[in-house]
């Protein structure tokens, strides 16, 4: 049996990455391929758990802390979810992965961005590592990310990321587009309308 395809998208809050994810899935599901859609953190009943963590921002954490329970929320979700999956043959579309940790831990809270790629290699493997397909979606308005955020209801109940100041939400947004310059990972413009940007996406995967 074939393996399945891992793939990701990316990208800061409010950038649309769970409604193109579920388009996606839609349309690989109407060509009767099996597809998994799963989002980081999260994923398991452990995965949940760790999430519920992470985004309670009542809890006062580290950046190192939210290095390790990310990791950790990795590490379960690939090894009893992800792997399992794909080794069945079965499509998984990821929302998020390492990079997003890069993004806020590295970039917004400073911390070592070749440390964390060790720490989450140590903890996941080659494949988590480098995705079969994958794209980065991008925006540069606080203001969109805020009434995108808003729609959801997310900021009536804020987390530990989305509810930090425009400052940080500045650096989330310029770490985007130097993590997929670095990583040779392809982005599309999120502003655009949500058709134009699946169409983006399946153009890039081939799809």
């Amino acid at each position: 049996m074939a393996t399945g395809k891992y793939i990701i998208i990316e990208g800061g809050d409010g950038t649309g990455k769970t409604t193109q994810a579920e388009l996606l899935q839609a349309h690989l599901e109407s060509r009767g391929i099996n597809v998994l859609h799963i989002k980081e953190p999260g994923g398991s009943p452990m995965g949940e758990a760790i999430r519920d963590a992470l985004l309670n921002g009542t809890l006062e954490r580290t950046p190192m802390t939210n290095i390790l329970l990310f990791t950790a929320n990795r590490h379960v979700l690939w090894e009893l979810t992800i792997k399992p999956a794909l080794n069945a043959g079965t499509w998984v579309i990821c929302t998020r992965n390492y990079w997003s940790t890069l993004a806020y831990q590295g970039y917004g809270e400073g911390m070592d961005v070749d440390q964390i790629t060790a720490i989450t290699k140590q903890f996941t493997d080659e494949q988590y590592m480098k995705p079969d397909l994958s794209v980065i979606l991008t925006h540069y308005d606080n203001a969109v990310r805020k009434q995108r955020i808003q729609q959801r209801g997310a900021l009536t109940n804020p987390d530990t990321f989305e509810s930090r100041d425009d400052d940080f939400q500045t650096k989330i947004q310029a770490a985007y587009p130097a993590i997929a310059k670095d990583l040779g990972i392809p982005t599309v413009d999120a502003a655009r309308s949500i058709a134009d940007v699946q169409a983006n996406i399946k153009k890039l995967f081939q799809l």
